[in-house]
């Protein structure tokens, strides 16, 4: 064992254990910002999959998590983000709050229970992102990318201590399907940032072997408010930067991609699925030009157009067996 707190000799203990399954193609899915309602009845309908921040359960006078007893979400394919950009705008607006590192209003524990309890395919790690208008400079990025690593930690200290205390009872197939293992995420502007912050993920995550095995996914967070093409930090060049450095059998999914840059992403095997929420975007700028209102149902019917032109986006094609080549 190379982690000295990573005692598995209890029998229900869980070993190498991934933190999802994957689909086949690339998956493309739709953030949905509340915890239920008619947008997510509209997306159950449609059968879109989803991405749900964890800020949409947030009770902020009560402190705590609420999950509704009722909600399409439940019918969903799903996965449940950290709200990490949001915390960060919280704690410049508002500073220190009272969870992890002072920045997200709740703590690990809470986090972890959230997600135990969701029903989610899977949720990220909480991250620190890197956005320009968040980190203003090198060494704000640097501090980001060191504390999303050790928000890694934290969070795995969380499961595993509540994996151990279950498996005193249950099988190990029990243990795991009640508190899942988080999909963890690299955090940078860069290449070379990125390609820091997955050292540090990956240094992280071998400390808790046998316990865990390879990450099935990784998420590549802070690309969706960026150029796509630009040589240093754009997405293509982040992922040239990053292909054939993940782990065997590792796959990233790609929060905040922009709809034009599927018809690429779509042809590396080793991306596993992206999400946006462009389409809500595009529904007030929509709203905004027509001078009508952005009700429900008008949101609805962009929520629909997006993902229908992002999926047939993401569809292979003939040809797409040929591998493109992002760097220049």
């Amino acid at each position: 064992m190379n982690n000295e707190n990573c005692d598995t000799r209890c029998a229900g203990m869980p070993l190498f254990q991934s933190n999802t399954h994957l689909a086949g193609g690339l998956p493309v899915r739709a953030g949905i910002p509340h915890r239920g309602g008619k947008l997510a009845f509209h997306a159950f309908k449609e059968s879109f999959a989803a991405m749900v921040s964890a800020n949409a359960f947030w009770n902020p006078a009560r402190q705590e998590f609420h999950f509704p007893d009722a909600t399409d979400l439940t019918e969903l394919d799903f996965a449940l983000d950290s709200a990490g950009f949001t915390a960060m705008q919280l704690w410049k607006t508002r500073g220190k709050q009272a969870g992890i590192a002072g920045v997200y209003p709740w703590s690990y524990e809470q986090y972890v229970e959230l997600a135990s309890l969701c029903g989610a395919s899977w949720f990220a790690q909480p991250d620190m992102c890197c956005e320009p208008e968040i980190a203003t400079d090198r060494e704000a990025i640097d501090y980001r990318i060191r504390a999303t690593a050790t928000m890694l930690e934290g969070t795995l200290r969380v499961v595993y201590a509540w994996q151990e205390r279950l498996s005193r009872d249950n099988d190990s197939r029990t243990v795991s399907n009640l508190v899942p293992v988080p999909v963890p995420v690299i955090q940078g502007y860069s290449v070379d940032e990125y390609r820091r912050s997955l050292d540090l993920l990956l240094s992280v995550w071998e400390r808790w072997r046998p316990w865990l095995g390879e990450p099935t996914l990784i998420g590549l967070g802070s690309v969706c408010r960026r150029n796509l093409n630009d040589p240093r930090h754009g997405l293509y060049a982040v992922l040239a930067g990053l292909e054939g450095h993940l782990p065997p059998g590792s796959k990233l999914h790609l929060f905040g991609v922009k709809g034009q840059c599927l018809e690429k992403l779509r042809a590396f095997d080793w991306i596993a699925s992206v999400d946006s929420m462009a389409w809500d975007y595009g529904a007030r700028v929509d709203a905004r030009e027509r001078a009508i209102a952005n009700t429900i149902a008008h949101r609805s019917a962009v929520m629909s157009r997006w993902m229908d032109s992002a999926r047939t986006r993401a569809t292979p094609t003939v040809g797409d067996q040929h591998r493109l080549v992002l760097a220049a």
